[in-house]
């Protein structure tokens, strides 16, 4: 294993160290492993937090700022923050009109964010929970109850955030959070298992020349193993399970992430792209707004991830609304 680490105790702290050195627009609470706007939260402003383990970069704290997150708590290498992290967020940046905790679908973190809202409740801070699962792979797996919580993510923050940046109540916040998910699917392939700091190995065997098809961002088992095949029947495949569960009609408008796992080459996700507006092009699905490259990664996995986005108008509107974060930034 060659990685770009002092040790695998400290690459967390490390990490926070670097992202604070580097970015004068965000806070980072060290002690509590919190990242947060700079300049606080507004008064009045709903606040958007959320976290998850690390590993999965820029998610979340690269979607701090102006249009997205007001806080995000980074948990150890593919692990729950805990309570007393989302608590801290909560505490830094409640502007009095409540908090909105953006929840992916893995068991410690439904869990923990839970008992944070508990706890924040008692703090007299109103939260909102809402729980991404827009993963159409699996049912269940190693680390969930029902579907994983993927590449909707960036959705939900980069919507609901917007909205939440016009001056909207945090029970309309939530609601639109909401609807983001349930108009999201994503699907994913593996061509390599990633290696965590701590383990020094690849988290599975895959051979040379198959693929994990339906893989999770944790390195989760997907559908099925498969021979390796070229990227315009990878794309396919990934629609093909993303429209059976979400049918589109023609004229629909869409968001379309094609996100790379991490140890994904840009012109490789590119070449998938092609084939992803070529599959929803012939079926006369419009591909309003897209995102392509590295979004919500698992460490140095090789492979990628596909989540569309059925969007209204509201959400397009949304969308293009100013943000200024360290992953995401336009209309400034």
């Amino acid at each position: 294993m060659k990685k770009l680490i002092n040790a695998p105790e400290t690459v967390l702290d490390d990490a926070l160290a670097g992202i604070a050195a580097a970015h004068q627009e965000l806070t980072v609470d060290a002690e509590n492993k919190v990242i947060a706007r700079a300049g606080g939260t507004r008064s009045g402003k709903v606040a958007l937090v959320s976290g998850g383990g690390s590993g999965h970069e820029p998610l979340h704290g690269g979607f701090v700022g102006l249009g997205m997150l007001d806080a995000a708590c980074p948990g150890e290498v593919f692990t729950s923050p805990v309570p007393g992290q989302m608590l801290a967020a909560a505490q830094a940046v409640d502007g009095g009109a409540g908090v909105l905790f953006i929840v992916k679908n893995y068991t410690g973190d439904v869990l923990n964010f839970q008992m944070a809202a508990e706890l924040a409740g008692e703090e007299e801070i109103t939260v909102e929970s809402v729980l991404v699962d827009d993963d159409v792979a699996v049912q269940d797996s190693s680390f969930t109850a029902g579907r994983r919580g993927t590449g909707a993510t960036v959705f939900v923050e980069k919507i609901a955030g917007s909205l939440a940046e016009q001056g909207a109540d945090l029970a309309t916040v939530a609601e639109m959070a909401k609807r983001v998910n349930a108009a999201s699917r994503s699907f994913a392939v593996a061509l390599t298992a990633c290696t965590t700091p701590a383990s020094g190995k690849p988290g599975f065997d895959l051979p040379e020349d198959e693929m994990e098809v339906g893989v999770g961002i944790h390195g989760e088992p997907g559908r099925r193993r498969e021979k390796l095949r070229p990227a315009k029947e990878i794309a396919a495949t990934a629609l093909e399970a993303i429209l059976a569960d979400q049918p589109l009609a023609a004229g629909d408008e869409t968001i379309v992430m094609v996100n790379g796992l991490g140890g994904t080459p840009l012109i490789e996700l590119y070449v998938v792209f092609k084939e992803v507006a070529a599959v929803l092009a012939g079926n006369g699905v419009v591909v309003a707004r897209n995102l392509v490259g590295n979004y919500v990664t698992s460490l140095d996995m090789a492979g990628v991830s596909i989540t569309v986005c059925k969007a209204d108008v509201d959400m397009l509107s949304l969308w293009d609304a100013p943000v200024n974060t360290p992953a995401l930034r336009w209309g400034i």
